[in-house]
């Protein structure tokens, strides 16, 4: 369907006819936007974010969490101290001077006023088989929820004993939820957010250094600023639907100015290199509304459809990462086929105001090669469109051996010590607890529900518990009860065997939940018993990662092909869209495993000893890589098929297409690389992680897929590359491309830009 304007031209397509209404319209469209930002910033921030909490997880961890909730239990947040002899010839637990250190760490933490159930080491038995570790265990008085706010009297109190005792050949140490989160917020913190703040000055400056001129690189930036604003006004509204994160909100943040700036960068620069070739504004803004911005409607619903595959994981901090994302690519989208062409109209020649002063040599050479042609991938194209089969078995050859260390991938949630490495003294802490006490740090947890819990089989079945949980093997013990009976409820402490080594842990939990619950509290009628804690909470997590994997994998390359299938009506554009796409995140992976698995060039990133990746991070890559790939892909094929439109040769149209895209796909990649590398750098082995594959896979996508193997592929393909079966033909046309020769384009009447 079309618009008919007053010349009679009939409009086709949706982001023509909107960059059309917009231009004509401007300070109405310039309005409607401002007014949408504000509303849904306003009424997000009146109706509050609901976030993502236990009762959100799937399995066994929500199962517990729920029963807990019913009964009114709120367990408290607990803290250990660590009393230990320093070196074998320290003090042992049964000696004066250790009973003195104990002593004191008892009477400083209930000094505080902010402590609760202080209970010494030799009344509940914590102490390690050699006598050498002896642990005080409290737990914190008030809302478990913010206990780090209030831990630092605590932590203050321990160090003090820990300073008067250290003379005496004792370490005195402070462990648990809240002085570990406190600990990690001071030292990484705002490592996070220093790095997502920095992330919009250094893509405005490489827009400044792209465009030479202050107001023509403020416009990306101040849309995806306004697209990450309104969305998360958006995010609060879905969140009582869908509970988001704070993690789903920084994801949220780089893929919309990932995506904000790359879509108004491909519009800004048709409409600028339009102008260049001596068209006037109004048909030079009618030509990238027809083309760049097609390519953005294009790119934007492919961009969605694959961040929508998390939607398939069933696990809900991918889910709110997804549905944040898929919101803030439509945003963007719909923001620069629209605001952005009226901004343009209003701005007129005043967008080239602030113009650096080096000078523009791409201008001097625009006579010779054509507005807005790149010299180095016209050279580039040029050798591998004469030997594209060549081209195609290098490059391709090259990224499948990059790819090849990725079939070795191992994938688990990071230890501290591989997360944090040695740079807190917490980390130590944390092992040498699990060191002498088993899985002492995080132990599971049962919790047991019962019509009533002092029945005499429910007691019997969890004494049983208790005995062979010990006895199987899957703990040291001991198996600590908390009874709640007044609401029936019971839970049960057991340390696993195994300790921080995860996979060592998970086999004790896979004892306790598949052979010693079976035998006891699962022969009682009406028991619920679901195992719960840190460990079990990882492997539901990775289980349940591992299930969701395939399904979002084929949701994903399915409806990529079927969108690219229907937006070029091409079964060969769509296919080779998928297998670039799949050879670009091979890639990525590889560089990951060689880097972070096998340390090769590790000790670049500070990533020495990790020896594997995190567990959630080749799928949220996956997904995050196949719709920004997208980005480009869409726009240069897009290029390339509108000069075959033209009536082109295809060779002639792919080296046009890839030479006259060349420059604003490289300005993307370099702003993607660069905010992503910016990620690299952080403390947080993880942030490494996902910060260099980001970084590598935007940089080989933009290099050597866009580059070689794109134009190598369609020069091989030929005129197959527009092959349609007779039985496909009947499919519709997502977006209909324009021709842009002038006197092909729409001709609504818009009004002159404003001028200097």
């Amino acid at each position: 369907m079309g618009n008919a304007d007053t010349s009679g031209t009939r409009v086709r397509g949706f982001a023509a006819r909107a960059g059309i209404w917009s231009a004509r319209h401007r300070w109405a469209a310039v309005g409607v936007w401002v007014l949408f930002v504000v509303l849904a910033m306003g009424v997000g921030s009146a109706v509050g974010r609901v976030d993502a909490s236990d009762e959100d997880l799937k399995g066994e961890i929500s199962q517990a969490q729920r029963i807990l909730d019913d009964a009114g239990v709120e367990e408290p947040a607990g803290e250990t101290v660590l009393v230990q002899a320093a070196g074998d010839g320290g003090p042992r637990a049964t000696d004066a001077r250790f009973r003195a250190a104990v002593a004191d760490v008892t009477k400083a933490v209930e000094g505080t006023g902010e402590v609760t159930a202080v209970t010494s080491p030799y009344t509940s038995g914590t102490v390690s088989k050699d006598g050498r570790s002896a642990l005080v265990q409290f737990d914190l008085r008030g809302d478990p929820e913010t206990a780090s706010d209030r831990i630092e009297p605590v932590q203050k109190a321990v160090e003090k004993v820990a300073d008067r005792h250290e003379g005496a050949g004792l370490r005195v140490e402070e462990i648990g939820g809240a002085s570990m989160e406190k600990t990690f917020d001071d030292a990484f913190g705002s490592d996070f957010q220093q790095a997502e703040y920095s992330a919009v000055p250094v893509a405005f400056g490489i827009l400044l250094i792209a465009f030479g001129a202050l107001v023509a690189a403020l416009l990306p930036v101040l849309l995806a600023l306004s697209a990450i604003v309104a969305t998360m006004g958006l995010m609060a509204l879905v969140s009582h639907v869908q509970p988001m994160s704070d993690v789903a909100n920084s994801v949220m943040l780089l893929v919309g100015l990932a995506v904000g700036v790359d879509y108004c960068l491909f519009y800004l620069r048709r409409e600028r290199e339009e102008r260049a070739k001596g068209r006037d504004p109004h048909t030079a803004l009618r030509v990238a509304a027809a083309t760049s911005g097609r390519a953005v409607v294009v790119s934007g619903i492919t961009v969605c459809v694959a961040m929508a595959g998390m939607l398939f994981t069933g696990i809900t901090d991918f889910e709110a990462m997804g549905l944040a994302s898929l919101m803030v690519v439509a945003v963007a989208m719909v923001g620069s086929v629209t605001v952005l062409p009226a901004l343009l109209s209003l701005l007129g020649e005043r967008v080239e105001k602030g113009r650096l002063p080096f000078p523009r040599r791409g201008a001097r050479r625009r006579g010779r090669r054509g507005a807005g042609e790149s010299r180095l991938w016209g050279a580039v194209v040029g050798g591998v469109l004469r030997r594209p089969l060549l081209a195609t078995v290098v490059a391709a050859g090259a990224l499948a051996a990059i790819a090849v260390p990725a079939l070795g991938m191992k994938t688990q949630n990071l230890t501290l010590d591989q997360e944090f490495g040695d740079s807190l003294p917490i980390v130590a802490t944390y092992e040498r607890v699990n060191e002498a006490f088993p899985g002492g740090a995080e132990p599971a947890e049962v919790v047991v529900r019962a019509d009533d819990i002092d029945a005499p089989a429910v007691t019997r079945a969890i004494a049983g518990f208790r005995e062979r949980a010990v006895g199987s093997g899957a703990t040291k013990g001991p198996v600590e009860l908390t009874v709640h009976r007044q609401r029936n409820v019971a839970v049960l402490a057991v340390p696993l065997v195994g300790g921080s080594d995860q996979g060592r842990a998970e086999k004790s939990l896979d004892l306790i939940r598949d052979t010693v619950r079976p035998a006891t509290l699962g022969r009682v009628d009406g028991v619920e018993a679901p195992v719960t804690g840190q460990v079990a909470a990882s492997k539901d997590f990775n289980d349940q990662l591992r299930s969701s994997a395939p399904p979002v994998f084929g949701f994903v390359i399915a409806f990529a092909f079927l969108l690219m299938l229907l937006s070029f009506r091409s079964l060969a554009i769509a296919a080779t869209s998928i297998l670039l796409n799949l050879l670009s995140v091979g890639a990525a992976y590889g560089v990951l495993v060689m880097v972070f698995q096998h340390g090769w060039g590790a000790s670049l990133v500070g990533a020495e000893g990790v020896g594997a990746i995190v567990a959630w991070l080749p799928l949220f890559l996956f997904v995050i890589l196949f719709g920004l790939s997208m980005d480009y892909h869409v726009f240069v094929v897009s290029r390339i098929r509108e000069a075959r439109l033209q009536g082109r040769p295809t060779r002639e149209a792919i080296t046009h297409g890839v030479v006259t895209t060349a420059g604003v796909v490289t300005s993307a990649a370099v702003i993607m690389v660069a905010v992503f590398a910016i990620f690299g750098t952080l403390s947080m082995q993880s942030m490494k992680q996902m910060g260099v594959g980001l970084a590598a896979a935007v940089l080989i996508d933009a290099t050597v897929i866009r580059g070689v193997l794109l134009p190598a592929v369609m020069a091989l393909l030929g005129e197959r590359n527009w092959y349609v079966p007779r039985w496909l033909r009947w499919l519709p046309e997502l977006e209909r491309q324009e021709g842009t020769d002038g006197t092909d384009l729409p001709t609504a009447p818009v009004p002159a830009p404003s001028r200097t």
